[in-house]
């Protein structure tokens, strides 16, 4: 039994498919099913059951995984406290970020970096909330900026800014003269949606649940549209297919004192009580960089993001 064989059982059992889990580990499908039957080979147990198109644990196979998932854990704790007799800001840092952040957190983040740790390059990827929590548990990622709600515990958690939502329409909607604009209004419209699986869908809804009982009108005509990200969704607004919410670092930072983006879409305020998210710093409890996760976080405060209340709260658990 080999670290390696245990990485290839947590990634099958996470993508329930041999082909992009052999991706996940960068080896070629051949190589880690070869090594999987090994490895049932070895324990006499058949930790997966092959589908045609989908590959399910067995009932011991998921006690097999939990059981691997820990291992892998320690051996990254092991690493990382070996790490702690050296310098915790020299060497890069691993971060994810969920797409609905990146783009407007990251430019101004990995300038900060650069003036304050040079020593230590971020290395970036954007995903999924739920994908980046399994990344940060399987030790690929070494903190996450995410918006909660999520359903995962055992994760550190610090809180960073609180960002309110604006209301995006394009010039000459109705409501462009509007002072603010109430929520449940929403649902009379036709909105623009991220597409399942972007967390920031669920926000949405979530400040009005009744867009996704009203995703046709009384006459049929589609009442809800979706989008592949919030710049694709930017654009379909200006072009007049609907409205949309937004987070407010969205705003680009020269109008978002004002109200109008080069004559092609307005961001009008929420009533009160106005919808937010709150964006947060996660990372494993083994991780022993503290320092680096203090200086993202500290990084963090120190950009100019549009609207957002910053945070300074201890850490807690989520």
């Amino acid at each position: 039994m080999t670290l390696t064989e245990l990485k290839y059982i947590v990634a099958v059992a996470r993508e329930r498919h041999f082909g992009r889990a052999a991706e996940a580990c960068f080896v070629s499908q051949p190589t880690l099913s070869v090594a999987i039957k090994k490895l049932e080979d070895e324990l006499n147990v058949q930790i997966f059951e092959r589908g045609a198109s989908e590959v399910s644990v067995t009932s011991i196979g998921e006690q097999i995984v939990a059981q691997a998932q820990r291992v892998l854990e320690q051996t990254l704790s092991i690493k990382e406290i070996a790490k702690q007799g050296k310098d915790p800001l020299t060497g890069p840092l691993r971060v994810g970020v969920i797409y609905t952040i990146g783009p407007y957190l990251l430019p101004a983040l990995v300038k900060k970096m650069i003036d304050t740790v040079p020593q230590m390059p971020l290395m970036l990827q954007e995903n999924y909330t739920l994908k980046l929590i399994e990344l940060l548990k399987q030790g690929e990622i070494d903190v996450a900026i995410m918006a909660l709600p999520f359903p995962e515990s055992g994760l550190m958690v610090r809180p960073l800014y609180d960002e309110p939502f604006v209301v995006a329409v394009p010039k000459g909607h109705p409501w462009e003269k509007e002072a603010s604009i109430e929520a449940d209004a929403l649902k009379r419209e036709t909105m623009l949606l991220l597409g399942s699986g972007h967390c920031f869908r669920d926000h949405v809804l979530g400040v009005c649940p009744e867009l996704m009982r009203f995703s046709q009108s009384a006459d049929g005509i589609q009442k809800t549209f979706e989008g592949s990200s919030l710049e694709t969704i930017r654009h379909m607004v200006a072009s007049g297919v609907g409205i949309t919410v937004l987070p407010s670092t969205s705003v680009p930072a020269s109008i978002a004192d004002g109200r109008t983006d080069a004559g092609m879409l307005s961001y009008l305020h929420f009533a009160e009580p106005v919808p937010d998210r709150r964006v947060v710093l996660a990372w494993r409890k083994s991780f022993t960089r503290t320092q680096a996760v203090d200086a993202v976080f500290n990084a963090v405060l120190a950009c100019e993001l549009p609207g957002v209340a910053k945070l300074d709260l201890p850490p807690k658990l989520n």
